[in-house]
């Protein structure tokens, strides 16, 4: 397992109050009990913390659109973290 995906499995487990959480690509909003927009948001907001990264608005908001998934977020994660280094 990817560093990046390990530490974003560690904040899933901490926003969802969740430590059975395991991340799987293919994983949606509606695969996770209690993913609303509230928590969408304190998992955007603790993932940056974790990652020490920026989400723009848009990014954000895409994220719960059809056809996103966990997958598509580390990958997004790990582009950040590309060009911070």
């Amino acid at each position: 397992m990817s560093d990046v995906r390990m530490q974003a499995q560690e904040v899933f487990r901490q926003v969802f109050d969740d430590p059975e959480i395991v991340l799987c690509d293919e994983m949606t909003a509606d695969d996770i009990p209690g993913w609303d927009s509230l928590t969408h948001i304190n998992l955007m907001v603790a993932t940056e913390k974790r990652f020490k990264i920026k989400f723009a608005t848009a990014e954000i908001s895409k994220m719960k659109e059809e056809g996103q998934n966990v997958g598509t977020f580390l990958a997004l994660i790990g582009k950040k973290l590309a060009r911070t280094s």
